[in-house]
């Protein structure tokens, strides 16, 4: 199945998917990382705590943690 994720504003550098194959990070050149479900394509949260571009994500092995760098 094809899934299109729109809601950035600007390119994505990096993807990351949960452990578990459900969740999906994003990280983008809009200063934010976006929490997408793979089952709908629905976003779900939004991080904008950077204050610059989002070069990484990745979450841990149990899926509990997102980290990323800027």
């Amino acid at each position: 199945m094809i899934r299109v994720f729109i809601g950035h504003t600007n390119e994505i550098f990096e993807v990351a998917f949960s452990p578990d194959g459900k969740r999906l990070a994003t990280a983008s050149n809009d200063d934010t990382i976006k929490i997408w479900d793979t089952a709908t394509g629905q976003q779900l949260l939004t991080l904008k705590d950077h204050t610059d571009e989002v070069w990484s994500v990745a979450f841990s092995p149990d899926g509990r943690t997102l980290a990323s760098g800027s």
